[in-house]
């Protein structure tokens, strides 16, 4: 229980609370201010818990959130901190002719002006209070922001920073929100976000919708975001346009309306049984096993009766049944549920295979907690980066030089073979999937490699090419060695653990192992410490180019959310071109 709440689980104190049932059975609580304060399910599983300060019948003191705590499906708490994250920006305007009369309106359209947004966009989100001009000509603009945080027994004294969005207007919810850093969340956090705002919307609006448009300073649409609003609004356009396309046009998402869905997904725990279950227009949507060591749910199949990660939720009279690669596990549906057996009625698709057929010798043994888990979180301070939080800022610039590099382009035409080692947080953006060729992974973090491999499966599945999966063969890097596993190798990319870098031996013993596996001209990327570039000069490589990581592109992007963060200041990214000779 939030802190500001603990009050209202005292004796005597029923009387200040309201408890409403919704049409679904499940349960709101509003305090004496007249906001919620928890939501549950039918049998009293909490799903959201809000705290709130303030009073409705004081003007210099409004309501306003405090922090609201998410529960998700397989069970963890997260939570959002209003105003969590502030940062500043600071323009010395004392050399400017006249500064002392510059306004905060003049500095709305400096700053429109500087980020190239609409000056309305920058009147939305900065208010007067984000301007100050101090006596000495410093201005200091505020950007205000909303945190996510991992809650650690659903705590916020012991938090985790996840994700952050542009501040929400919490008391009257007049916009959908850009979440930065999406791919930090945990899974089921989007979902579980969406349902407070919408619960809070029709606290706001019980009579006439407010429209909603999607705003952001910028705003990132993806088909992920149009589906997730969609689940609980429904879009609008003038015209005849798609909804979709427009959303998806970056300077026009904002021109989509929405308006609340008449029917949006419910959620019911069930602890008897382990599982969580997402209810939507009377039919099952998505089914979270919590002790699920694939950390992955069981989803409703679509027309052509492919369900994600071939994991498919059927009803079968009276019977919830979870299947993948014709295995059925057989659950109890409840009648609390109300579900529409005609319509949830589905048929799924038979495959040939599953993620793990891409583990020879079984997937990682790893916990529901962990696969649930298997997310790269950042600091929101100077906190020097982790070491697989490091690694997409490397593969995501890698996969842009393949994408860009004519001549990396005609090498990947001629490779047949590539070796990953080691690229367990990022392994995504490594695959290439212009044609079949072999791809060995060689990980040390079992649940990274899993939820990789997962997506990579779903990947081709959905494009047909699952008879690709024999291509691509993952082992453990602590029993296996990269010469034992079908060398030898047209493309290598290789990450040196930082526990490496200070001892040059170790970073001379990788290099020499690369000479057994890569082939006469064979390409090698290779992340090491600075030193690396005079170690190569006694090997059968070349360096052809070499850069530190904290001046890539892709680690700049990251640094214009979070401005202190900061990578190991011996991390380069290198990339090395076996002798020919």
């Amino acid at each position: 229980m939030l802190p500001g709440n603990r009050r209202f689980a005292c004796e005597g104190s029923a009387s200040e609370l309201r408890v409403v049932r919704q049409p679904s059975g499940h349960l709101v609580v509003y305090g004496p201010h007249g906001r919620r304060l928890l939501l549950t399910d039918p049998l009293g599983h909490p799903l959201h818990e809000c705290e709130w300060s303030g009073s409705p019948t004081e003007p210099d003191n409004p309501v306003r959130l405090v922090a609201a705590r998410l529960y998700l499906d397989w069970g963890q708490w997260v939570g959002i901190q209003p105003e969590g994250m502030i940062q500043t920006v600071t323009l010395d305007l004392s050399r400017r002719p006249g500064w002392e009369g510059i306004t905060t309106d003049d500095l709305r359209r400096m700053a429109a002006k500087a980020m190239g947004f609409p000056l309305e966009a920058i009147e939305f989100f900065y208010g007067d209070q984000d301007f100050v001009v101090q006596p000495n000509g410093i201005a200091v603009i505020r950007h205000r922001k909303d945190a996510f945080y991992i809650l650690e027994d659903g705590r916020f004294d012991r938090r985790v920073f996840m994700s952050c969005m542009a501040a929400m207007h919490w008391d009257c919810i007049d916009f959908l929100p850009v979440v930065e850093l999406f791919k930090s969340l945990l899974p089921g956090t989007g979902s579980a976000a969406f349902e407070l705002i919408r619960g809070l919307y029709d606290d706001q609006n019980p009579t006439d919708p407010r429209p909603l448009t999607y705003r952001g300073i910028p705003t990132y649409p993806s088909e992920a975001a149009f589906a997730l609003f969609s689940a609980y609004f429904l879009p609008s356009v003038r015209g005849s346009e798609s909804p979709f396309s427009v959303f998806m046009d970056p300077p026009r998402s904002h021109e989509v309306t929405w308006l609340p869905h008449p029917d949006p997904p419910r959620r019911y725990v069930d602890l008897e049984q382990r599982l969580c279950v997402t209810i939507k227009q009377g039919c099952v949507q998505k089914v979270t096993v919590m002790d699920d060591p694939a950390g992955l749910p069981f989803v409703q199949p679509g027309p052509s009766g492919f369900a994600a990660y071939g994991r498919a939720v059927l009803v079968e009279n009276e019977s919830l049944i979870l299947q993948e690669n014709g295995q059925r596990t057989r659950y109890s549906l409840r009648p609390l549920w109300q579900v529409d057996r005609a319509i949830s009625s589905s048929i799924a698709v038979h495959l040939p295979n599953t993620w793990r057929a891409m583990f020879p010798y079984g997937p990682p043994s790893v916990s529901a907690r962990e696969a649930f888990s298997a997310v790269l979180c950042y600091p929101e301070d100077d906190q020097e980066i982790g070491e697989h939080e490091s690694q997409p800022f490397v593969a995501d610039y890698l996969e842009d030089r393949f994408e860009q590099d004519e001549r990396l382009v005609n090498h990947l035409h001629r490779t047949a073979r590539v070796l990953i080692d080691r690229f367990d947080a990022a392994l995504g953006p490594l695959f290439r999937l212009d044609r079949p060729r072999t791809h060995t992974v060689l990980f040390s973090a079992g649940a990274l490699a899993q939820k990789h491999a997962q997506a990579l499966w779903n990947l081709l599945a959905k494009t047909n090419r699952l008879t690709w999966t024999r291509f691509f063969q993952f082992f453990p890097a602590y029993e296996y060695d990269s010469s034992a596993l079908f060398p030898p190798y047209d493309l290598v990319f290789t990450w040196i653990p930082f526990a490496d870098y200070a001892t040059a031996g170790v970073v001379e013993r990788r290099l020499r192992d690369l000479t057994q596996v890569v082939t006469p001209g064979g390409l090698v990327f290779m992340t090491g410490p600075e030193m690396l570039s005079a170690l190569v000069v006694t090997s059968p490589f070349s360096i052809l180019d070499g850069q530190a990581v904290a001046q890539l592109p892709t680690f700049l992007m990251h640094r214009s959310i979070l401005p202190q963060a900061r990578l190991h200041q011996q991390l380069w990214i290198w990339q090395l071109e076996r002798h020919s000779g």
